[in-house]
């Protein structure tokens, strides 16, 4: 789990084909690595990544085939800046929102119009996303917990401020840049409750209908 607020960019520095699947080097630069161990979770890009090697600045992790195709990695290039965001513990503080760092969807950056100190991005989104997107709500971009600010047919609107700019990709982006959506997870639950809640004869909210929406084991 993940909250969306970036702690480092880091670098793609080795993205290598390994038949089946991917192993990719990522370099942390300033993220601390010192509590960091074989098996940990770091969101890359929003991306949720097991490290599966380290060394005092970097980290290793597998990448499936169906990852890379389905996420922004397929467009990747060596020297790609990355978000990092090491998984939260008890004492984190949840200064964005939850985040599970499985990618949604790829979006594109297709307007970007200044606002006074802050830039406004618009994002074109998979048009199966756009159903949980709300406005004032929260989206994961390339791992950044933002806010959206407005909502067309098929695209979203962000205002990015200065200080999260100078601390994430943000002011990599461009029109046409590819980026890793992953939609809030409570509006996923509702659906689903929803659903089911449609179909059940009664119609009520028993402990049957909360096990079969996947809230109970």
């Amino acid at each position: 789990m993940f909250t969306g607020i970036i702690e480092a960019v880091g670098q793609l520095k080795k993205l290598e084909n390994c038949g089946s699947d991917y192993q990719v080097e990522i370099t942390t630069n300033s993220l601390d690595l010192s509590d960091v161990k074989l098996g940990d979770s770091i969101a890359s890009n929003g991306i949720c990544l097991t490290v599966v090697k380290l060394t005092p600045v970097s980290f290793f992790a597998d990448v499936s085939s169906e990852t890379i195709g389905l996420t922004g990695f397929a467009n990747y290039q060596l020297g790609q800046k990355i978000n990092l965001e090491k998984a939260v513990t008890p004492t984190t503080r949840l200064g964005g929102h939850m985040v599970s760092g499985h990618v949604d969807g790829v979006g594109t950056i297709e307007r970007i119009i200044n606002n006074g100190r802050s830039t406004d991005y618009w994002v074109k989104a998979p048009s199966q996303l756009m159903r949980y997107i709300a406005h004032k709500g929260s989206i994961t971009v390339d791992g950044i917990s933002l806010t959206v600010n407005g909502l067309e047919q098929d695209s979203l609107r962000l205002t990015i401020v200065p200080h999260t700019a100078n601390e994430t990709t943000i002011s990599e982006f461009r029109i046409g840049s590819r980026v890793n959506l992953e939609v809030d997870q409570i509006a996923r639950y509702l659906e689903r409750l929803m659903q089911v809640k449609n179909e059940d004869e009664h119609g009520g909210v028993t402990m049957d209908l909360l096990a079969r929406s996947g809230f109970l084991k």
